[in-house]
């Protein structure tokens, strides 16, 4: 059984997954929680004043933020979001298990064609009825479009875990980044099913540091000084 943590380590990068693991390193940091916690406040945030929005870490002016909320509000997701099925749910499925921040029952929709349920179904309107959704909470913020893959992946085994749980397709998961209030839907492709798999086969076949990757991501990474990987500069990738 494979933490959903370990999951998005390993998408981003096998070797930090390797030290994470090594180290019992799963814990999520007091600030990353702070983070999380305001997507349980949103009916306070909306209408809060500029002194108490300035005293939480969101990253956008409050002005800004409250006019974010306010489209967040009219979306359908939202009344599901504040009210949710499940909070802070452990869920254990075949390959993985871990924390779903939120479970709720996702607006009526149909599938996108081509795409496919958790549990390897292809993709369809399931006659308008919608399985129970997973919502991840991110404390950093999205993309211009879609979420990184790491969360995608994340996404996908909380989805799997669901199923497991609940013996039912779940089709959709939501990524939900409360410090800028953008909230995504990911539907469960055979793209996103494939990049799990992968971080899934990377996980388990971990016995030892992997290969460095030696690029971008070694940036920000905590265990950058242990690895032991170098950033190389482009005049010396040209030479």
């Amino acid at each position: 059984m494979i933490p959903f943590s370990d999951l998005a380590r390993a998408a981003f990068c096998p070797r930090q997954c390797y030290y994470a693991r090594r180290d019992g390193e799963r814990s999520i940091p007091p600030e990353a929680r702070t983070r999380i916690d305001l997507a349980f406040r949103y009916p306070e945030l909306v209408d809060a004043p500029d002194a108490t929005l300035r005293r939480l870490p969101i990253r956008r002016s409050p002005a800004a933020y409250r006019r974010i909320l306010d489209r967040l509000r009219e979306r359908p997701v939202y009344d599901r979001l504040v009210d949710p099925v499940r909070e802070r749910a452990y869920v254990s499925g075949r390959d993985c298990h871990g924390l779903i921040q939120k479970v709720i029952e996702p607006p009526t929709a149909p599938v996108p064609e081509g795409d496919t349920a958790a549990d390897g179904s292809e993709g369809e309107s399931n006659g308008g009825e919608s399985p129970r959704a997973p919502v991840i909470v991110s404390p950093g913020e999205p993309p211009e479009e879609g979420v990184w893959e790491p969360q995608s992946v994340r996404a996908v085994a909380a989805a799997k875990a669901l199923a497991w749980e609940l013996q039912r397709p779940v089709r959709r998961a939501y990524l939900e980044y409360p410090t800028v209030g953008v909230v995504r839907e990911l539907t469960m492709t055979t793209r996103r099913k494939a990049a799990y798999r992968r971080a899934l086969r990377a996980v388990r076949s971990i016995d030892g540091p992997p290969a460095r990757v030696d690029d971008n991501r070694c940036t920000g990474c905590a265990y950058r000084e242990r690895c032991g990987s170098k950033r190389r500069s482009l005049r010396s990738l040209l030479t």
